[in-house]
């Protein structure tokens, strides 16, 4: 939860950045180094040595690509056009980098150039072979579901194509969106441990007349859903 909570507030200071901020302010440089924690893991983001002011007309062109090697947007490279979903990109590597915790790049290839994080997690996700990827600690079947809906939003995240990104207001809903459905079942799994506990403890009556109105409840809805 700590880690999907980071990225959420991530998410959303960058969602601020581009949408509530005004003018809107493009970070030019998301990297987890630019992601900084307090004592309470509270997230802040910063280095804005590569930010710009959203343009005003639709042809805007830097000089120099600024950024940081495995968090660039292809397109930006490309176009030295720097736009919100340039951001949207690299949080997408950010993203990877939470679920795998292994380095954007990896220089001990033949060759040395290097091998990207973010080419390494698509073809995992094409092959369905993302778990060999992750990192140890969340790789287990409890959390399954949230990381495979954190791994989807990162690899839309990672579109070739800008105009088939989220927005960062679209990535930070979906993620709290992921977490309020984590709490959601980390609650209701609470709540049947609760009750376990207490029909365990409870008189063999009280036991019977709960187990009666669970079958009562039961019938209940399959008849409805018989009417429907």
């Amino acid at each position: 939860m700590t880690r999907l909570r980071i990225a959420q507030e991530s998410a959303e200071a960058l969602a601020y950045l581009h949408f509530s901020a005004s003018p809107p302010i493009f970070h030019g440089d998301v990297k987890s180094a630019n992601i900084l924690l307090d004592k309470d893991y509270t997230v802040k983001v910063s280095d804005f040595g590569a930010s710009i002011l959203a343009p005003t007309d639709e042809e805007q062109f830097v000089t120099l690509v600024q950024g940081t090697r495995g968090y660039l947007d292809p397109e930006y490279v490309q176009s030295c056009q720097l736009t919100d979903k340039s951001d949207v990109y690299s949080f997408g590597v950010v993203l990877v980098e939470i679920l795998t915790c292994k380095l954007v790049v990896d220089f001990n290839t033949p060759g040395g150039e290097g091998k990207s994080l973010s080419s390494c997690f698509l073809l995992a996700m094409k092959e369905n072979k993302i778990q060999e990827l992750l990192d140890d600690e969340i790789n287990n079947q409890d959390d399954m579901d949230v990381i495979m809906e954190m791994a989807k939003l990162a690899k839309e995240c990672l579109s070739m194509k800008g105009e088939e990104r989220p927005t960062m207001k679209n990535v930070a809903e979906e993620l709290g969106r992921i977490i309020k459905h984590k709490q959601y079942s980390l609650g209701q799994e609470y709540n049947h441990e609760e009750m376990e506990t207490l029909i365990s403890e409870a008189s063999p009556d009280v036991v019977n007349q709960y187990y009666a109105y669970v079958s009562i409840d039961r019938e209940a809805e399959e008849s409805i859903a018989i009417g429907r």
